[in-house]
């Protein structure tokens, strides 16, 4: 966090009822209203280029409500950033401050370097002290500020290619209802190309790593390393005889898909009929874990430098997944399984969200070990290299 305010700087915005920088909450109940706050500051449509501040137990005359603040209530504001609501991840913290006697939660909201940031598929920005969809005006607005930010590869524009490398058509029919709210898109007025823009699939008139990656005609002509190689060993070595071998590529959607049918192909299901009347049922993975580690790949590994691809190698007594680039950002081996996020590609992040193959983002890992738990096999081995980050899972014994 660039800037955090005072406890006498928030004094003052307490009672400052024009302020643009500052929206107050009786209570922490109005989750959509937060949100809708959030992604408004975030967008930062005045370009104030500092946080913007929710003060939850504060009344709308900047007196105390006396809300209860408990970490129940601090736990909840800070999930509103990785619930998968918001696109993409706004950079938020949350505190507890004492201001004037009054026991408040604290939401400091940095503008993004990413603009436009969408809750639940509409730009909310603030005018004055409201918060209001943004006109074509204010988003064009963003979308010109995000271009003269330092921009993450997947969001950066590729230098030979033009819009015709996209399939547009395949863009705007089946992802754009998935990413734009219905009645935003009934109302829309504008062209194919702003609409790409919006969605930062093209920047600068030229499609985006992240546009290419998803929605290229030719994928891995732009990016040979995206795709999965997957083997079935008979056995525990990787010199052990090969008994399958596929190459998963094509466009990102096409490559999940694949992921998930093939990882569900090579499961085993031991039946056991001494249970009657009820067979039992035990695979030696469960299918959730595995595709929340793969996609996990997928979304966080480098896709610039490289043309490694990410492997999946399904032993006789394990599985291994391993994608190309090591941990980034703030996520260490320490905090991978707190939820902690920091996405390399932001945008391939968001796309694989709205595709509907990562819900809740930051809790993959968490979801993959609970699951592993469930069905009585070992928690994962995470293996952290500087070029690369593996997992082990054993089968279930």
């Amino acid at each position: 966090m660039n800037a955090v305010y005072s406890d006498a700087e928030l004094e003052t915005m307490m009672v400052d009822l024009e302020s643009d920088l500052v929206e107050r909450k009786r209570t922490g109940a109005d989750g959509k209203t937060i949100r809708k706050n959030i992604c408004a500051f975030a967008n930062d449509v005045p370009g104030n280029r500092r946080p913007g501040v929710i003060l939850v137990g504060v009344e709308d005359d900047g007196g105390c409500s006396n809300t209860l603040i408990d970490d129940e209530l601090l736990t909840r504001l800070a999930q509103t950033r990785s619930d998968g609501n918001i696109q993409p991840l706004p950079s938020l913290t949350v505190q507890k401050r004492i201001l004037k006697g009054c026991a408040v939660a604290v939401v400091f909201v940095e503008p993004s370097q990413d603009p436009p940031v969408r809750y639940r598929g509409r730009v909310w920005v603030r005018i004055g002290p409201s918060v209001v969809v943004a006109a074509a005006a204010d988003e064009r607005r963003l979308v010109e500020r995000r271009r003269s930010a330092n921009a993450p590869f997947d969001l950066q524009p590729v230098p030979n290619a033009t819009p015709a490398d996209l399939d547009q058509n395949y863009s705007l029919d089946s992802y754009l209802p998935l990413a734009i709210a219905t009645d935003v898109l009934e109302k829309n007025e504008r062209s194919p190309s702003q609409q790409l823009h919006s969605l930062r699939l093209l920047s600068g008139g030229r499609p985006t790593w992240g546009g290419l990656l998803a929605f290229g005609r030719e994928t891995q002509h732009w990016l040979p390393g995206a795709y999965v190689q997957f083997l079935r060993i008979d056995g525990r070595r990787v010199t052990d005889p090969i008994r399958n071998q596929r190459t998963l590529s094509g466009r990102l959607n096409d490559v999940l898909r694949q992921v998930s049918e093939l990882l569900e192909l090579n499961i085993s299901v031991r039946t056991d009929i001494r249970s009657a009347p009820t067979e039992l049922r035990s695979p030696d993975y469960p299918i959730e874990a595995l595709r929340q580690l793969a996609y996990n790949a997928i979304m966080h590994r480098s896709y610039e430098g490289t043309n490694a691809p990410v492997h999946i190698y399904w032993y006789e007594d394990r599985v291994e997944i391993q994608n190309p680039g090591g941990l980034y950002g703030a996520v260490t081996p320490d905090n991978v399984f707190d939820g902690v996020t920091d996405y390399r590609n932001p945008l391939v992040a968001e796309i694989m969200h709205n595709l509907g193959f990562a819900q809740r983002f930051g809790f993959g890992v968490r979801l993959a070990r609970d699951a592993l738990s469930e069905n009585g096999n070992p928690d994962p081995v995470f293996d952290f290299q500087p070029g690369h980050v593996g997992v082990t899972v054993r089968a279930a014994t």
